[in-house]
């Protein structure tokens, strides 16, 4: 150790300053306040406010709303099973996400029918199209909804 790599000790340092106690503090006399005027006083205005003028906050137009039931589903077609898998294999969102096909499941795993599939697979999702059901009953495999 040098003496150039000592420190204080942890949590001896404290970043908050003692307003307003002297000239010898750095930030005596006024305490960061400034001279006078509005924001110098207690009663200063809250963010935002612009001396009565209509803040931007309230003049910009509302658009849309965001929907709290909303639900995020991931979706895949039956090519990318056919394109990823190989005959007679599971498919399950765990093993979707470690292959890389997909990056997370957030509220839920849809299969939709776009495309073909020619390998007898057993397809684990929360929700399946009529179409991906149907294509994937064809090739001989099952669709589970969990």
């Amino acid at each position: 150790m040098e003496l150039h790599e000592i420190g204080p000790a942890a949590g001896s340092k404290h970043s908050r300053y003692r307003k307003g106690r002297g000239h010898a503090s750095g930030n005596g006399k006024t305490a960061g306040y400034g001279h006078k005027g509005q924001k110098a006083r207690s009663g200063a205005p809250r963010i935002g406010f612009e001396g009565g003028q209509m803040p931007l906050y309230r003049r910009l137009p509302k658009r849309g709303f965001k929907n709290y039931n909303h639900k995020d589903i991931v979706t895949l077609n039956v090519s990318q099973l056919d394109q990823y898998y190989n005959d007679g294999e599971t498919v399950v969102s765990e093993d979707l996400i470690e292959r890389g096909i997909i990056k997370d499941i957030r509220d839920g795993l849809k299969i939709l029918g776009n495309g073909d599939i020619t390998k007898k697979l057993t397809v684990k999702a929360n929700a399946f199209s009529e179409s991906a059901k149907q294509k994937i009953e064809a090739a001989g495999g099952k669709a589970e909804v969990i």
